[in-house]
């Protein structure tokens, strides 16, 4: 692979020598790794890894596949990697070239070697049919040290992996049902420690280590070392690349710094894979078959009665409103008829100036009015009914007013003067009636 960035001779002996002296380039101790950081997917087995200015995804398959003979009751595991020329332009698409290839065999190795994942528990019938899983490693952006960002990303997918769940049956008991995921729940893979890789990086003659390479230290090292490890202390492998030799007290020197780190980086998958399933489990909705019926518990069932009892007291009240109106507008036209004989006028203006209640009373129509007899009140009423109107009207005035009753008076006298001027007068009325005349004296 060629180096997209080669340096220079006081490049090199300035990154040398800053490390002599316990510096980075990128201001880190030599044992600190870059910041990490682990994204998932919407979908179960993808994850993205951020490590510094390195980023790979990774994504996690299965298919039901014929199992090797030799092993006949084990599923299989397979590493794939992608080297797109969009994260480095050293890189070449389509045919894989060494560093991809290396990058795969270290993983791969790291994981099958150290039975991390049950294959015995990815046989569905043994010699026929067995789960075959596939981890596809897409680097999108090559910071340095992409063993350790590949192999984070591919333990994340793994644990967040989820395969549909199969049943076994048929006339011969050969016969494989695989369930939708909406049926049956899908099944996690059987994960039985993160075997975690740590790389360290070798400068001068062996003597200075550091670990996370970038991409510039990873142009001067001299050698490489990757050693894959778990939390409990297991070496599961060590790859070693370069053509500087390492002492073998360095190297148990590494093995205890990898220890140290690869429990912390395995606390941290283990927290974001129990956060990311929380959630998804927060998110799913669970759908009741339809051949399943529903249960009612007692507080829906007493929530129901309620609410059958206030419907029923709605209608009763709403019928016996119904039969108020009609009955409001009976009496209303009976009064209106006899209105002339049989209305009392002091019980008619007590009973209108009492007032008692809030502002429901104020409604006119809530007392029985119906749409026919305002009809009827907006027709020409006949002379005798509005003078019993107006008689109605006066006691209520003059009772409160004096000033109004003389005024009163003295509108009906010239309203009688002005009917007999302009009343043609004839023989009966030449005769006065008695009560004229009583009328007359009393004005006297």
């Amino acid at each position: 692979m060629d180096q997209r960035w080669r340096p220079t001779v006081n490049e090199r002996d300035f990154i040398e020598r800053a490390l002599q002296s316990d510096l980075r380039v990128d201001g880190r101790r030599p044992f600190d790794f870059r910041r990490l950081k682990i994204l998932f997917g919407r979908e179960d087995g993808s994850a993205e890894v951020q490590l510094g200015d390195t980023r790979v995804m990774g994504y996690v398959t299965g298919q039901l596949v014929p199992p090797y003979k030799d092993r006949p009751n084990e599923g299989t595991l397979a590493i794939f990697t992608e080297f797109s020329p969009m994260a480095d332009p050293a890189f070449e698409a389509g045919r894989p070239g060494e560093s991809a290839i290396e990058l795969g065999r270290v993983i791969d190795r790291g994981l099958r070697e150290s039975r991390a994942v049950d294959m015995e528990s990815l046989c569905v019938v043994a010699g026929k049919h067995v789960w075959s899983v596939r981890v596809d490693l897409h680097i999108l952006d090559n910071g340095g040290n992409l063993i350790d960002a590949a192999n984070i990303a591919a333990l994340a997918a793994l644990s967040t992996f989820r395969r549909p769940e199969c049943t076994v049956g048929g006339e011969d008991g050969q016969q494989v049902t695989v369930h939708d995921p909406e049926v049956r729940d899908p099944l996690p893979l059987t994960i039985h420690h993160l075997p975690i890789a740590v790389t360290f990086a070798y400068f001068g003659e062996g003597n200075i280590m550091v670990i996370d390479p970038t991409y510039k230290e990873e142009a001067v090292m001299g050698g490489r070392m990757t050693a894959t490890i778990n939390s409990n202390g297991d070496v599961c492998a060590i790859q070693k690349a370069g053509g500087e030799g390492v002492m073998s007290s360095v190297i148990m020197q590494c093995l205890r710094i990898a220890s140290v780190k690869a429990t912390d980086i395995t606390s941290k998958i283990k927290n974001e894979v129990n956060s990311y399933t929380s959630t998804k489990a927060l998110q799913k909705v669970k759908r009741l078959p339809a051949s399943v019926p529903r249960k009612d518990n007692i507080s829906d069932v007493a929530m129901k009665e309620s609410i059958d009892g206030a419907l029923e007291a709605q209608s009763a009240k709403a019928s016996s409103d119904v039969q108020q109106i009609n009955k409001g507008d009976k009496d209303h036209q009976n009064i209106k008829r006899n209105s002339s004989l049989t209305v009392d006028k002091t019980a008619k203006h007590k009973q209108t100036s009492k007032f008692i209640g809030g502002p429901s009373n104020w409604d006119p129509y809530s007392k029985g009015v119906s749409l026919s007899s305002l009809r009827i009140s907006q027709l020409p009423e006949s002379p005798s009914i509005v003078k019993d109107k107006q008689e109605d009207v006066e006691p209520m005035l003059t009772e409160w007013n004096p000033e109004v009753k003389s005024e009163s008076r003295l509108t009906a006298g010239q309203s009688d003067e002005m009917q007999e001027t302009i009343s043609p007068k004839s023989l009966r009325d030449a005769v006065k009636p008695k009560h004229k005349r009583k009328k007359k004296q009393q004005k006297s």
